[in-house]
């Protein structure tokens, strides 16, 4: 026995009645029955109550004592009467009879409780993370948390990776978010970056001859704040492996995700063999390179249907001939379904900025006809046709949307999950992984309309590399890969360009000359240069794989010290000012302007 503890709060038992024991923990919840006093005493481990007389000399001093006050209790282990016990916990059959009392920190008011786990706004939750860690559900998360990233380290290392670690201070580099610059006190005017990802390093390590790398890396990235995106930092496993293929790094990625989650959850695996879905086919069918693959709704593009004399929809007639896409979903046998089920959805998309969905249901008599906002434009020939397209049968109904490809793309996306979650279609009990592949090299940017990367500049592009047509950069495909679970993107990754030569060819059609890539990665132009073999790699995201786990809908309730939506700290107070001072020593001066 130490000065704090003979046992934590979770391991005493009947077994152990009758025995002086010492604990030491916070005050979770008290309850006074007038010549009783009970104590819920908690640690990291768990909780254990305590009882005290009203004769003992420490009843007053428990009883005006604040919630999350720190003490140490010192008696013997009694078992609880019939009845009495609390079958939740462990400690459920015993309950301590304190004898002696010691305060070791006494707790103000507090601004938020601990015991419970009701919601309580963001703001003052992370300012008083310290608390809200406390509260049971978080403080698991964050076990959880721990664990994963345990499992993680030994299953690679069984796999023969070895563990290294990048910089954190590196150069600026194009990588498709913003920088976090840090001023060089030693180099006036200039900045190292925080790295957004350790990928030229990465590819950098597999130059140098190492065959397998992996790192639990932390990763800056300037951007807004998602439920699945934390701003500022995250932490990903970042994964690099030579002399591979694309389905090399698949199958240490799925062995190592289906150990993990069967490791950690009860929930199903959908597939034990990730599907595979090419980019192409993940946008039509389900109009999102992140599908939940645990929706069965599909999408199906109908745009030709409403190119015939049949069909007599003209709204749709006109944006179709003027080069717009109509797309399609079909709900089984929703025809007994209220008119306000139907309404609600078209509701909906109008609130997500659509014009709304049409739709209609199958029915026959003698004949097929439609029955709904926009059935009574569509003859049977027509409607046998999208049957066709869309496997529907009589009984079910069709839901329409038309505009140009990334909006009709977007809304169908969204209705798709939105009619899955009114029917009830979503098994929360899988989980469904699938690999996202064969995505396009190049994209055009909606703002500048200018040629761009559409994933990491770094990727190498399918095909003979001799024999590609630089002419149609729009047509090159790549070998880059997105890995899904659930709806959410865990990871991109890519079987690496190691050619110099190509690698300049592509900067160039995305807008950078020789000089300007040059300048950009001179470490990893250089290294290529001196023989690199092929090599490819991931990087799932940590944070994401936790939320998924712990079944949390937002990453902030699986990370530690999360910034908030607008990138601060609450309880640190970053970021902060600095004084004149600092920013003499690095060469900086601040525009009050910018400030005011």
């Amino acid at each position: 026995m130490n000065k704090y503890r003979s046992h934590n709060c979770f391991e005493l038992t009947e077994s152990d009645s009758g025995k002086k024991v010492l604990l030491s923990g916070w005050l979770h919840r008290k309850r006074d029955h007038g010549n009783l006093l009970f104590i819920d005493l908690r640690d990291h481990f768990g909780i254990t109550q305590c009882v005290i007389e009203n004769n003992n000399k420490y009843f007053k001093l428990l009883e005006n004592l604040k919630p999350e006050s720190v003490l140490s209790i010192f008696g013997k282990v009694a078992e609880r009467e019939k009845g009495t016990e609390n079958k939740d916990l462990k400690t459920g059959k015993i309950e301590i009879d304190i004898e002696n009392v010691e305060i070791l920190s006494e707790a103000n008011e507090l601004p938020m409780p601990v015991f419970g786990e009701q919601d309580y706004p963001e703001d003052i939750r992370l300012k008083y993370r310290f608390l809200d860690l406390r509260r049971n559900q978080m403080h698991n998360n964050i076990i959880l948390r721990s664990k994963v990233i345990s499992f993680i380290r030994n299953e690679m290392t069984k796999l023969d990776f070895l563990e290294f670690q990048t910089p954190i201070l590196t150069s600026s580099s194009p990588e498709g978010a913003r920088d976090f610059l840090v001023p060089s006190r030693l180099n006036p005017g200039k900045f190292y970056a925080l790295p957004q990802a350790p990928q030229q390093f990465k590819q950098l390590i597999m130059v140098s001859g190492f065959d397998k790398y992996f790192q639990i890396a932390p990763c800056f990235r300037d951007e807004d704040a998602r439920a699945d995106r934390s701003p500022g930092e995250f932490y990903q496993l970042d994964i690099e492996m030579s002399f591979v293929e694309q389905e090399n790094i698949f199958e240490v990625v799925e062995k190592l995700m289906i150990s993990l989650f069967k490791n950690f959850s009860q929930k199903k695996l959908m597939h034990e063999k990730f599907p595979r879905i090419s980019y192409e086919e993940a946008m039509l069918k389900y109009g999102s390179d992140k599908p939940d693959l645990r929706n069965p709704l599909l999408i199906y593009d109908v745009t030709n249907i409403f190119l015939k004399e049949d069909v007599t929809f003209e709204i749709f007639k006109k944006l179709v001939n003027s080069g717009s896409k109509v797309r399609c979903i079909v709900t089984k046998k929703t025809k007994d379904k209220p008119r306000s089920f139907f309404d609600n959805i078209d509701k909906w998309a109008k609130e997500q900025g659509s014009s709304g969905l049409a739709y209609f249901t199958l029915e026959k008599n003698k004949i097929i006809s439609a029955k709904g906002s926009v059935g009574k434009f569509f003859k049977e020939d027509a409607l046998k046709e999208i049957m066709q397209i869309t496997k529907a049968e009589v009984g079910d109904s069709i839901f329409f949307t038309c505009g140009k490809l990334d909006v009709v793309e977007k809304i169908s996306a969204l209705a798709r999950d939105k009619i899955a979650n009114d029917l009830n279609l979503i098994d929360d009990s899988k989980f469904a992984f699938c690999w996202i592949v064969d995505y396009p090299m190049f994209e055009v940017d909606d703002q500048t309309k200018k040629i761009q990367f559409s994933h990491n500049p770094f990727s190498m592009p399918q095909g003979d590399t001799k024999n590609i047509n630089f002419d149609k950069p729009l047509e090159i495909k790549a070998y880059q890969y997105d890995i899904v679970c659930n709806g959410i993107e865990l990871s991109s990754g890519a079987i690496r360009n190691h050619s110099p030569e190509l690698m300049y060819k592509l900067f160039l059609i995305a807008g950078y000359d020789k000089k300007q890539v040059e300048e950009k990665f001179s470490g990893m132009i250089n290294a290529l240069s001196y023989g690199a073999p092929p090599h490819g790699g991931i990087a799932p995201g940590i944070d994401r794989i936790v939320m998924l786990l712990a079944n949390e809908k937002n990453i902030r309730e699986v990370t530690l010290f999360p910034l908030n939506q607008n990138a601060q700290d609450l309880l640190m107070g970053a970021p902060s000012e600095v004084d004149e001072k600092q920013l003499k020593e690095l060469s900086l001066k601040i525009d009050k302007k910018i400030n005011s």
